[in-house]
């Protein structure tokens, strides 16, 4: 089993302490930069700022300086490694006019000719058009020896001797062997089995123990006999999961770290690594630079999960925005894009004075200047906890998460 990467966050994380958990406030001040900053990994590839899991969204991860980004393999129906995270193609691809009908059967049922005709970039805005889903070795062709790979094997059910497959690239292509004397490759799933498959494979390889919560002390002492890291949702950490995890001679990472409060609550806690769809935005977080400058408009707050139904006439789920400015700003148009991609936006004629606030809707209402309603019928907020993301136009302005 290796250990250089146990070692090189161990290092890289003195200084930091382990602290109770808190809430995170709305808008945090800059990170304690007396410390060094954790291990930073851009969440497939950067996926808040473009399409996940294309070779854009790996430039984003890459020119934001993190660490590592990070990418989902899978196995096409011939065999061949390919990069995407859904087990179906119907959310982030064309699939509907390409092959009608096949929107729900499973990526791992197209050859990869089929998934090659696919467009992966429009269904996050039109700069994209055109994206294809990734090869595996495309992801080394963007990864330098200081901004790493980390290699996620998605639904491994799916893709049988996805492992081997893996390795195998690993070893023989100079473009991942180079990476792995680097220390800047590492191989994580949420499968017990399959990780426990590819650490018998290949041991030289650092490698990652995804779970949603981290198990009781016992179980994850088991793991510290293949794995050297364990990756977890930071909003389900505790304290007492920290100091399992350290005790245990495990590094700690957590997902999907998306604010700039979520960070320094994650830090607060004594996490080693933190994975974020937005790691140029968070990036400079930690190096005490402005996150959004110049901004203006920020997410006050987003009430995921109101009294009642979700989606309720003039009530229900619904964002806050709020004009932190000295001058008006003209919202007309803004796209509010939560983790999963799901949209709301803002009507036209909507200009916020300074210090005005608008709540913006999921279901239907009658719009007023302080309440835009987008009229739909489901909620699309995750009541256990999102994230969300101001645009005006190509400009991020703000991530709020809760």
């Amino acid at each position: 089993m290796a250990h250089h990467l146990t070692r090189t966050i161990a290092a890289a994380v003195a200084g930091l302490t382990l602290a109770s958990a808190t809430t995170a406030v709305a808008h945090a001040a800059p990170a304690d930069q007396q410390g060094d900053a954790p291990i930073l990994i851009g969440h497939r590839g950067a996926a808040g700022t473009a399409p996940e899991n294309t070779v854009a969204a790996f430039k984003d991860g890459r020119a934001s300086g993190a660490d590592f980004f990070e990418i989902d393999v899978q196995l096409s129906a011939d065999g061949v490694p390919f990069l995407f995270h859904d087990s179906t193609p119907a959310r982030t691809t064309n699939v509907a006019e390409v092959f009608p009908g096949r929107e729900n059967e499973p990526i791992t049922s197209f050859t990869w000719a089929e998934l090659q005709q696919l467009d992966a970039g429009s269904y996050f805005s039109e700069k994209y058009e055109g994206e294809r889903i990734p090869h595996l070795d495309d992801a080394a062709e963007v990864a330098t020896v200081k901004t790493g790979v980390y290699i996620e094997i998605k639904s491994p059910v799916n893709s049988p001797g996805i492992e081997q497959v893996v390795a195998d690239e690993l070893r023989n292509d100079p473009k991942w062997s180079r990476l792995v004397e680097a220390d800047k490759i590492q191989v994580l799933g949420f499968d017990e089995l399959s990780n426990r498959r590819f650490a018998a494979i290949a041991p030289e390889v650092e490698l990652q123990q995804l779970s949603s919560v981290v198990p009781p002390r016992a179980v994850v002492e088991t793991w510290a006999t293949f794995a050297d890291s364990v990756g977890t949702n930071y909003r389900t950490l505790t304290a007492q999961n920290v100091e399992d995890v350290k005790a245990a001679g495990l590094v700690l990472g957590v997902y999907t770290v998306n604010s700039p409060e979520a960070v320094q609550y994650s830090l607060d806690l004594g996490v080693d690594a933190v994975t974020t769809d937005f790691p140029i935005q968070n990036q400079r977080y930690l190096q005490g630079q402005p996150v959004f400058p110049g901004a203006g408009v920020e997410i006050a707050d987003s009430v995921n999960n109101p009294a009642g139904d979700d989606v309720q006439p003039e009530k229900g789920e619904h964002v806050v925005l709020r004009n932190t400015s000295s001058a008006s700003v003209d919202v007309s148009g803004a796209v509010i894009r939560d983790a999963a991609n799901n949209i709301l936006t803002v009507g036209e004629g909507y200009v916020l004075s300074p210090g005005a606030e608008l709540r913006v809707y999921t279901g239907p209402g009658t719009n007023s200047a302080e309440a835009y309603y987008n009229g739909r019928t489901a909620s699309v907020l995750n009541n256990g906890g999102d994230s969300v993301a101001l645009w005006v136009g190509p400009r991020l302005l703000d991530v709020f998460a809760n």
